[in-house]
Order: structure tokens, then C-alpha cells, then sequence
């Protein structure tokens, strides 16, 4: 008589997905809610998918500019627009992960799971889109040491994203293992 193996394993890596996509929702909310979106935020300068203000030597502080400025300074109306209707995207595709994963999880269900890895893909495809689109527009008054916590974050998102579709990629064929033993959540 053999004694049934205990299922750490896959509950484990399943846990460890879970966790990794609260922290991916995390980092977004933070760099894009938290910190307003903002890339850099300095007392010179500050630059992020809602705020353009450049410092104003004349006035002594910062100046926001919006768009018929923002327009002859050479940030196009529809660029800009399209990159933060990305990285918002983004955000929005991750939050609907976790259910489709959970469901996905206990009725040990294909379809739910490429669901979710669906999601997973064009939320990480949106986020390095949008981002290397602002960041192309914005780059002549941007420098790699300005960039603030809220780059990070997004940077770290991104990361996260693409480590999770792989994760979740590879999953599905221990999800069909499963299928054959019917087990309870």
C-alpha cells in the first residue's frame, strides 16, 4: 500500500503566483496611483504621464505646461495619450488576473487559466509600450539619474509581469495532471 504524496508542490508554486501578482498590482498602484504617475519628480523638474513642469529660472519655480504648450515643446497630443492609455491599461489587465488564476485553480480549468495568461500578456505588452513611449517623447529632458521611484516601480512591474507569464505559461501542464485526480480547492 502507498501512501498518497502530499501536493506541496503545486499548491506552493500556485501560492507563489498569487503572491507575485499582488506585488505586480502593488508596484502599479504605487508608481501609477501613489506617485501620480509620475517618472520624475524633483524639485526642478517634474515629468510624468499627467504632469510636464519644467523649472522656470525667470519665475523661480516650476512650470506646468499643458497641451497647446506641451504641443510646441514637441510632445504630440495623441502620443502621449496613447502612452498613458497603455501603462492605465496595464494596470487594469492585472487586477483581473487574480480571478481567473483562483478559478482557474480550483475547477482545474484550461480555458480559465489561458484566460489569465492572456491577460498576463497583453498587460505586460501594454506596460513596456506605453512606458517606451512616453519615454521616447520625453527623453531630451529626461537623464537616467533623474528617474525617480515611481520608474522604478513601473520597471520592477514590468519584471514581475514577464516572470509570471512564464510561470503561468509553463503551469497549465500541471493543471492537467490534476484533472485526472479531482481534488477540492
Amino acid at each position: 500500500m502507498t501512501l498518497p504524496r502530499p501536493r506541496w508542490g503545486k499548491q506552493l508554486l500556485f501560492l507563489g503566483i498569487m503572491l507575485l501578482v499582488a506585488v505586480a498590482m502593488s508596484l502599479l498602484f504605487y508608481a501609477l496611483l501613489w506617485k501620480a504617475g509620475n517618472l520624475v519628480d524633483v524639485p526642478n523638474l517634474r515629468i510624468g504621464f499627467y504632469n510636464f513642469c519644467l523649472w522656470n529660472e525667470s519665475a523661480g519655480s516650476l512650470q506646468c505646461h499643458q497641451f497647446p504648450e506641451l504641443e510646441a515643446l514637441g510632445l504630440p497630443r495623441l502620443g502621449l495619450a496613447l502612452a498613458r492609455l497603455c501603462v492605465y491599461g496595464a494596470l487594469v489587465l492585472t487586477v483581473f488576473v487574480p480571478l481567473p488564476l483562483l478559478l482557474a485553480h480550483c475547477n482545474s480549468s484550461e480555458g480559465e487559466w489561458h484566460l489569465a495568461v492572456s491577460f498576463l500578456a497583453a498587460a505586460s505588452m501594454l506596460l513596456a509600450g506605453g512606458l517606451g513611449l512616453f519615454l521616447s517623447y520625453t527623453w531630451k529632458w529626461i537623464t537616467l539619474s533623474l528617474l525617480g521611484p515611481g520608474f522604478l516601480a513601473l520597471g520592477a512591474a514590468q519584471a514581475l509581469l514577464i516572470l509570471l507569464l512564464i510561470a503561468t505559461a509553463v503551469f497549465p501542464q500541471r493543471a492537467e495532471e490534476r484533472k485526472r485526480q479531482p481534488e477540492s480547492c
